[in-house]
């Protein structure tokens, strides 16, 4: 396959430098790659698609066909992160968390951010993920978000920003681990002669920092992956988890209450559950005390967990952080409990429930990027540039109506990586998402999901809106000493 003619347009690439030449440490890929003889790229890529295809690699859209089930999008040309970038994202992400961490403990307790003025009161009441209903609740060991996903880009400047942060629970963690499996496969050559860092541990330390929260007497704590069923978006995801950490993966109606205790339905009788790895949100955990028409949770379950006697992962009320309002005071959540600079920025943005933040959004929405503050999958979002003037007055009126639900961010050029077109390589604009767990310690899983935008100059990486994926390789940086994965 010809390489020399791949074009960066301009934009940042993460494996070629602007001149169009490989970067150092993504030269031996686009050199084996540009090895190919014709078609064999293409080959490798339907193998690769057919190998996803066989392993049942799916999602579901609900917007499309009522729930129709899609074979992820992906793609094998791999996007490379250096130590250097790495290190830089590892530090950056451990300080996020320990400080998200130490918020919501605070807004379910005191409140000292809100007292002092760094947080509006309304903007915590008013959020949808905010739970009344878990005030004055302390988490087993402290720790309220045990798994971590946040999403990264990086823009023209090379710089890595935060763009969202996902507490509630995030997903797309089965997807880098099974990309990985694919790679390694489809690219077996390339793959061995890079020094790759590891993601296959993930289900191993998921699991650990999952028993970690049992209560200490406990020496080998029933864990299980509590799902909303088959017909969620995320049910592979579920199972697949499930069967890698060796647990049960049950439904709300394979648990119940009994003597004050959560206990799961088996064929050899009911059985204790010490901690559950909730895949369902907090709406719907519990119709005791939530929505009381939901059936996919376990009525009684926010009694045993709040009186200790159960776990749950991510803890409720965490989804308050994935509030994108909330997400724009990161940096002074940073600053205020750990007296520190945030050290991977947030994207610059406009929250319209300022009026004159509100006024610059609606005078410039042809150039800004809108988001509905508690959606997610690229739903209620409007892309300026790639608005109509229709499309803008309908956002306008959104915004004037319910101000406190939109904030709006510049447009950027997301990096781009290049991905298999027909016969070539063209460059597609892609995002990062690192995964943590919060356990003993906090851990980030040296890779990531990195997913794209498939379609010519699309910014909307989301499955969902016909984005996919690659792998990430993260590269051991040089003098550090960490086996490469194999």
């Amino acid at each position: 396959m010809n390489l020399a003619n791949y074009d960066t347009e301009g934009f940042y690439d993460e494996l070629f430098g602007a001149q169009g030449r490989p970067k150092a440490d993504a030269a031996l890929l686009i050199e084996r790659l540009g090895q190919f003889s014709d078609g064999e790229l293409q080959r490798r890529q339907q193998a690769a698609e057919l190998a996803l295809l066989n392993m049942g690699i799916t999602f579901n859209v609900y917007h499309d066909d009522a729930g129709s089930e899609k074979i992820m999008p992906f793609d094998i040309v791999p996007r490379i992160v250096v130590g250097e970038d790495w290190a830089l994202l590892e530090r950056g992400l451990k300080q996020r968390i320990e400080a998200l961490n130490l918020f919501l403990d605070d807004i379910y307790h005191e409140q000292k951010i809100v007292k002092d003025g760094v947080i509006p009161q309304f903007v915590i009441e008013s959020s949808k993920g905010y739970m009344p209903t878990c005030r004055d609740f302390d988490p087993p060991k402290g720790i309220w978000c045990h798994i971590t996903g946040t999403d990264m880009i990086r823009g023209g400047d090379g710089q890595f920003y935060v763009l969202e942060d996902n507490l509630r629970c995030p997903s797309g963690v089965s997807y880098m681990l099974e990309n990985r499996q694919v790679l390694k496969r489809t690219l077996p050559q390339i793959f061995s002669a890079m020094p790759v860092r590891p993601v296959d541990d993930y289900p191993d330390r998921l699991l650990a920092a999952l028993s970690y929260l049992a209560p200490d007497h406990i020496d080998s704590p029933m864990v299980v992956v509590l799902t909303p069923g088959v017909y969620n978006s995320a049910y592979f995801e579920h199972a697949f988890l499930a069967q890698q950490m060796g647990v049960e993966l049950v439904e709300g109606r394979d648990l119940m209450i009994s003597d004050g205790f959560v206990m799961m339905r088996t064929t050899r009788g009911l059985q204790r559950v010490d901690v559950i790895y909730r895949r369902i949100d907090d709406d719907f955990l519990d119709p005791q005390v939530f929505r009381p028409d939901s059936t996919l949770g376990v009525p009684g379950l926010m009694e045993v967990y709040k009186a200790g006697r159960v776990a749950i992962g991510n803890a409720p009320g965490t989804g308050i952080a994935d509030d994108k309002v909330v997400y724009s005071y990161v940096p002074q959540m940073v600053k205020y409990y750990l007296d520190q600079d945030i050290i991977i920025p947030n994207v610059e943005t406009f929250l319209c429930w300022d009026e004159q933040q509100r006024s610059h959004v609606l005078a410039n929405l042809d150039k800004l990027v809108v988001k509905a503050a508690g959606e997610s999958g690229g739903y209620g979002m409007l892309i300026g540039p790639h608005s109509t003037a229709e499309e803008r007055e309908d956002f306008a009126r959104r915004i004037e109506a319910a101000p406190r639900n939109y904030i709006a961010q510049p447009t950027i050029a997301l990096s781009r990586v290049p991905t298999i077109v027909d016969d070539h390589l063209e460059g597609r604009h892609v995002d990062l998402r690192p995964y943590a767990l919060y356990g003993s310690d906090i851990h980030i899983v040296p890779g990531g999901l990195t997913r794209v935008a498939f379609k010519k100059g699309s910014l909307v990486v989301n499955s969902s809106q016909g984005g996919g994926s690659k792998d990430t390789w993260v590269l051991v940086a040089e003098g550090e000493e960490v086996a490469p994965d194999a």
